[in-house]
C-alpha cells in the first residue's frame, strides 16, 4: 500500500482523515455536491446497471449504492446531523466503510446508469470520490493496488521486466517475418521516431494478433515507431482509486514520449487507458511538444491512414468470420471512438453484424470486469454483471466478438464460456493485420 502512497493500515484518526478528504473533493469538484444534492431517487437508474440485473441485490442499483455516500454527506453537511432519521443521515463508522468497500467495489463505474438518469447525475462519480476517501485511510482493492504496483516497479500492469518486453517484441518479429516474409519489426525505446505507440501491456503477451496489427499497419504506412520498456502500459488503474495515481501513472507517458522525442502518442485498444489519456493535457500538460491531435486512439490513427489511403485492406482475409462489435464503456461513454472500430472492421470483414441498438454505442453494457473487478475473487460478481452483455451477443450469428479494450478481452474468454457461447474475442486490429496488404510498405 505505501508503495502506492496509501496508508498501511486504518490510521487511529481515519474518520478526521476520511471526512477530510471528503471535503476536499466537494470544494475541488462543484459537480459532485451537485450529484450528491439533487437526486430525487426516481429509479431510472436501477434497471440500467448490469450488475444490479446480474446479481439481483437492490444496494447494486445506482441510486442505493449512491445512498451509501449521500447519507454520510448529508449527515456532516446539511441539517441532517440534527434529525438524521428524517434527513436519512448517518455519521462515517467502520461499519459504513465495510459497505462503501462491498458495493463501490462492485460498481464498474461503467457510467450506462447516467445516460438514462433525467438530471444527468454521474453516478461513476461518486463511486470515484467514495473509492479516494477510502484511499485515503489505507482501504482499496487488492488487485488495483497491486497493478499499481506494479506499474511503479515494472512500467505495467502485469509485472513483465524490461528484459521480458523487448525478448517478446523480438519474439513477435520472428513471428511476422514466418507468416510474411518481411521484416516488420517492432520497436522498443526508439529515440526521435514518428509515434510512441503505448499499448495495453496485455497486447505483447496475450492479445497477440492485436500487437502484429498495430506493427503491421506502421510498416504498411511506412511511419516510424517505438514502443517503450519504461512506460509499457496504456491502462491506468489510478481510474479506479484515486486522482494521484491516475495522475502518477499519466505522467510516465508523457514523461518517456519527450525523452524519446516523438511527435506523436498514439494509445492502443485499451478502454479506462483511452478514458484517462483523454485529460493528459489537463494531468501533466502542456503537450506542445507533441503533433495534434494529442493524444490519439489507435482507431482513429489507423482510420486516417485507410482514408487517405495509406494502408490498403482485403475483407475477404477474413471471410471465415461474422463479426460483431462490443463498445467498452469508457471509450462508448467518456468521448468516444464509436464510428472508427466499426468502419475499420466493415473494411476489414465482409461480415459484420450489429447487436441490438439498446445495447450498443453509448447503450453498451459493461462486460463485467471493469472498474478493477478482474479478479477471480469477485468471479460471481463479474459473471453476473457480464449477463446483459451475453444475452444482447446471443442474439446475433457472430463467432468473433470484437472489442478495443484489454480488460472486456480478459473478462470475454471467461464471460463467453460461461454462458455457452461459442465465439472467440479479438482486437480491432487483429482483423485489420489479417486483411491489411503489406506489398505496399515492401
Amino acid at each position: 500500500m505505501q508503495a502506492i502512497g496509501l496508508p498501511p493500515d486504518l490510521p487511529p484518526d481515519w474518520q478526521a482523515r476520511a471526512l477530510e478528504k471528503l471535503d476536499e473533493l466537494l470544494h475541488k469538484y462543484r459537480s459532485l455536491q451537485v450529484y450528491l444534492d439533487i437526486c430525487v431517487r426516481c429509479g431510472a437508474c436501477a434497471d440500467k446497471c448490469p450488475f444490479f440485473r446480474g446479481t439481483g441485490d437492490p444496494k447494486n442499483m445506482p441510486v442505493a449504492r449512491a445512498e451509501l455516500l449521500r447519507k454520510v454527506y448529508r449527515y456532516y453537511y446539511t441539517a441532517g446531523k440534527k434529525s438524521p432519521k428524517t434527513a436519512r443521515a448517518e455519521p462515517l463508522t467502520e461499519e459504513t466503510l465495510k459497505e462503501w468497500f462491498t458495493y463501490f467495489y462492485q460498481c464498474s463505474e461503467c457510467r450506462r446508469c447516467s445516460v438514462f438518469c433525467p438530471f444527468g447525475i454521474d453516478t461513476a462519480e461518486i463511486t470515484i470520490a467514495a473509492r479516494e476517501i477510502m484511499a485515503s485511510v489505507g482501504i482499496a482493492n487488492k488487485y488495483v493496488s497491486e497493478v499499481i504496483a506494479n506499474v511503479y516497479r515494472t512500467g505495467n500492469n502485469i509485472g513483465i521486466p524490461d528484459a521480458a518486453w523487448k525478448d517478446n517484441c523480438e519474439f513477435l518479429e520472428e513471428e511476422l517475418k514466418d507468416e510474411t516474409g518481411l521484416d516488420i519489426r517492432l520497436p522498443v525505446d526508439e529515440e526521435g521516431v514518428d509515434v510512441l505507440l503505448v499499448p495495453p501491456s496485455a497486447d505483447n503477451f496475450v492479445n497477440l494478433e492485436t500487437m502484429k496489427g498495430y506493427a503491421k499497419v506502421f510498416h504498411a504506412a511506412g511511419i516510424s515507431w517505438t514502443t517503450s520498456a519504461y512506460a509499457s502500459e496504456a491502462a491506468n488503474f489510478g481510474l479506479f482509486l484515486n486522482f494521484h495515481n491516475m495522475k502518477r501513472i499519466n505522467r510516465r507517458i508523457v514523461e518517456e514520449a519527450r525523452r524519446l522525442k516523438v511527435k506523436k502518442i498514439v494509445f492502443g485498444e485499451c478502454g479506462h487507458a483511452w478514458r484517462a489519456a483523454m485529460y493528459t493535457a489537463t494531468l501533466n500538460g502542456p503537450l506542445d511538444f507533441l503533433e495534434t491531435p494529442y493524444p490519439i486512439h489507435c482507431t482513429e490513427f489507423t482510420l486516417a491512414l485507410l482514408k487517405q489511403g495509406a494502408i490498403k485492406l482485403d475483407p475477404t482475409a477474413n471471410d471465415e468470420y461474422i463479426v460483431t462489435y462490443h463498445d467498452p464503456c469508457n471509450v462508448a461513454r467518456a468521448g468516444g471512438p464509436l464510428e472508427e472500430p466499426r468502419a475499420l472492421l466493415k473494411a476489414s470483414c465482409n461480415h459484420f453484424e450489429e447487436m441490438p441498438a439498446h445495447t450498443i454505442r453509448e447503450y453498451t453494457f459493461c462486460c463485467g470486469g471493469g472498474g478493477g473487478l478482474l479478479s477471480d475473487e469477485v468471479m460471481e460478481v463479474r459473471m453476473a454483471g457480464g449477463k446483459m452483455r451475453a444475452e444482447a451477443l446471443k442474439t446475433t450469428r457472430a463467432n468473433r466478438l470484437a472489442t478495443i479494450c484489454a480488460i472486456c478481452k480478459a473478462q470475454f474468454r471467461k464471460l463467453l464460456p460461461h454462458y455457452e457461447i461459442e465465439a472467440e474475442v479479438e482486437g480491432v486490429h487483429s482483423f485489420v493485420g489479417r486483411a491489411i496488404l503489406l506489398n505496399r510498405g515492401g
